[in-house]
């Protein structure tokens, strides 16, 4: 069966992937301005690293939604914010593109 096809897959969220996205755009000016390479292969391998060191968190339902805005200041945030910080220095000491 083709799932894809048969089911609406728009209902399914990454949180982890919406916060860290969130929390590198927070981030991204000042790191920027501190030598922080911008090109897209950076900018997306920031984000590769960041997920790739956190446990994922996806929902379908409104409900989830609303679970996720909650876990949004708690323990989860600020693994977020870490992974986010990490992959930033990673990628700025050794940038994909030299």
């Amino acid at each position: 069966m083709d799932v894809e096809k048969n089911y609406d897959l728009s209902f399914l969220v990454s949180d982890t992937e919406r916060m860290v996205l969130e929390e590198l755009g927070r981030r991204l000016d000042d790191e920027i301005a501190d030598g922080l390479c911008d090109c897209q292969d950076c900018v997306l391998d920031i984000a590769a690293l960041a997920l790739n060191r956190l446990k994922p968190r996806y929902h379908a339902s409104l409900m989830g939604t609303l679970y996720a805005h909650a876990a949004e200041e708690g323990e989860y945030a600020e693994s977020v914010r870490q992974a986010v910080a990490v992959a930033i220095s990673k990628v700025k000491n050794n940038p994909a593109h030299s």
